[in-house]
C-alpha cells in the first residue's frame, strides 16, 4: 500500500512540472539515440572495410613459405672441434608450391567453422602490351569456388565472370591495369613469367575492387591455364584459401591447423596487423564518444532531478513528519528518474534507427559504396537501453538520497 502511495506521489511529481519532464526526457532521448547512431554507423564503416578487405583476402591462407634456413649447411654433420668454411652456399633442391593439396583441402573443409575452400594459383608475372609493360600477379583460379569466398563476380564490371570457367584462353583484369596498358575487353594481352614464358591471353572482362593496389596489378584466369604456363601437373597450387564463419576467431582455427599441416598456416590477423588494428581503434573511439554523450545526458537528468529535490524541500519535509521514511523519499525519487530514463530509452532507441535510416539513404559515392554504411545491430539498442537505464538511475539516486536525509523540523521552521 506505501509502496503504491509513492508510486503516485512520484507521479504527481512528473505531471506536475511537465516542461521539465519533458526536457528530462529528451535529454536522455538524445544521449541514446546518439550513442545508437555512432555506433551504427562506426559499426557499419568497420563491416565495409572488412567486406571490402576480404574481396580478396581469405580469413585462413595455407601456402609453402619457402626452404628453411640453410645458412650453415654442414652444421649438423660436424664436431665442435672441425673448422670449414664454406662460401656463397647454395639450396640445390626446393620445391615450390604446395603437395597432397587434395587431403590439404579435404582437411579444410571438414572443419566445422569453414564456409568455403578455394585453391589458387599464383604467378608474378610482366604484363605486356605494344611496348608497355607492367609486373603483377597472374591468379590461375576455381571459378566457382572464388566466387564463393570472395564474391569476385559482383566486382566484374565488363564481361561475365563465369565465362573464366570454360575460356582456357581467357583473362579478367584490373580496370587500373586495363587503363595503364590501354586494353578493353577482347583486346589481347602478353603474359612474360620469371622463367621466361611467354603467352597471349584473350580479355574476356574487367574487375574493378576500388583497392587500387589490387586493381592495378592483378589478373583472374582459370585454375588450369595458370598450371599449363607454369608445366606443372593437376595437383599444384601455390595457395589456399579458407573462410570460416567468424573472422575474428582466424587466429585461433590457424593455430588448431597448423600441427596438421606441414606448410605455413598464416590467419589474416598475422599478415594484415594494421586492419586488425584500426578496426580496434575505430571501435574505442566510437565506444567513448558513445559514453561521453551518455554521461553529458546524465548530468542533465541530474540537475533536473537537484532541482526538484529543491522545489519539493518543503513536501518531503510535510511527508517525513507524516512519517514516510528515508527509504520511501528515496524511492518516489528514483521512480520518477527510472520513468525517466524508459520513457527517453525507448524514444531513444526510435530516433537513433529513424536517424541512421535517414543517413543510409544519403548518397555517398566512393570505395565501391553508393551509401553511408550503417549497421543495425540488436546488441547496440540493448545496451544503449542498459546504458541509459544505468545512466539515469544514478543520477536519480544522488539527489533522492540527499532528500531522504532532509530533517523535517529544520525544513518546517524555516
Amino acid at each position: 500500500m506505501l509502496s503504491s502511495t509513492n508510486n503516485s506521489i512520484s507521479a504527481v511529481h512528473l505531471t506536475s512540472n511537465i516542461r521539465q519532464t519533458i526536457v528530462a526526457v529528451l535529454s536522455v532521448t538524445f544521449g541514446i539515440s546518439m550513442y545508437v547512431f555512432m555506433n551504427s554507423f562506426m559499426t557499419g564503416v568497420n563491416k565495409s572495410q572488412s567486406d571490402l578487405a576480404f574481396s580478396t583476402l581469405a580469413h585462413v591462407r595455407v601456402y609453402n613459405d619457402g626452404p628453411k634456413d640453410n645458412t650453415n649447411l654442414l652444421s649438423g654433420h660436424l664436431s665442435n672441434n672441425q673448422l670449414v668454411n664454406i662460401r656463397n652456399a647454395k639450396l640445390i633442391q626446393y620445391t615450390d608450391g604446395i603437395k597432397n593439396t587434395k587431403g590439404i583441402i579435404a582437411l579444410l573443409q571438414h572443419q566445422p567453422e569453414a564456409t568455403g575452400v578455394a585453391a589458387q594459383v599464383n604467378i608474378n608475372v610482366f604484363f605486356r602490351a605494344g611496348a608497355t609493360k607492367v609486373n603483377g600477379i597472374l591468379s590461375g583460379v576455381e571459378v566457382e569456388n572464388e566466387n564463393r569466398l570472395f564474391g569476385t563476380a559482383k566486382f566484374v564490371t565488363q564481361g561475365n565472370w563465369g565465362n573464366l570457367q570454360y575460356r582456357t584462353d581467357g583473362v579478367i583484369i584490373g580496370s587500373g591495369l586495363a587503363k595503364n596498358l590501354s586494353l578493353k575487353v577482347n583486346d589481347n594481352l602478353n603474359v612474360l613469367t620469371g622463367d621466361g614464358v611467354s603467352k597471349n591471353f584473350k580479355i574476356i572482362g574487367i574487375f574493378e575492387t576500388s583497392i587500387a593496389g589490387v586493381d592495378k596489378t592483378k589478373a583472374y584466369l582459370n585454375i588450369a591455364s595458370a598450371r599449363q604456363l607454369l608445366l606443372k601437373n593437376q595437383d599444384y597450387v601455390t595457395d589456399i584459401m579458407m573462410n570460416v564463419k567468424d573472422y575474428n576467431l582466424s587466429s585461433i582455427v590457424a593455430k588448431k591447423l597448423a600441427p596438421q599441416i606441414p606448410y605455413k598456416v598464416e590467419s589474416w590477423q598475422m599478415a594484415n596487423g594494421q586492419l586488425e588494428a584500426g578496426s580496434s581503434l575505430r571501435d574505442i573511439i566510437a565506444k567513448a564518444v558513445s559514453l561521453t554523450i551518455l554521461l553529458v545526458a546524465g548530468f542533465g537528468i541530474y540537475n533536473i532531478m537537484n532541482m526538484t529535490v529543491n522545489q519539493k524541500i518543503r513536501e518531503i519535509a510535510i511527508l517525513k513528519a507524516m512519517g514516510f521514511s528515508g527509504t520511501d523519499v528515496t524511492q518516489i525519487f528514483l521512480t520518477q528518474a527510472l520513468v525517466i530514463g524508459c520513457v527517453g530509452g525507448l524514444a531513444g532507441m526510435m530516433l537513433g534507427y529513424l536517424v541512421a535510416d535517414a543517413v543510409n539513404h544519403i548518397p555517398f559515392k566512393i570505395a565501391g559504396l553508393s551509401t553511408l554504411p550503417m549497421a543495425y545491430e540488436q546488441k547496440d539498442y540493448v545496451m544503449a537501453f542498459v546504458f541509459g537505464i544505468i545512466t539515469t538511475f544514478i543520477a536519480g539516486y544522488l539527489p533522492a538520497r540527499k532528500a531522504s536525509k532532509i530533517d523535517p523540523v529544520t525544513i518546517i521552521r524555516g
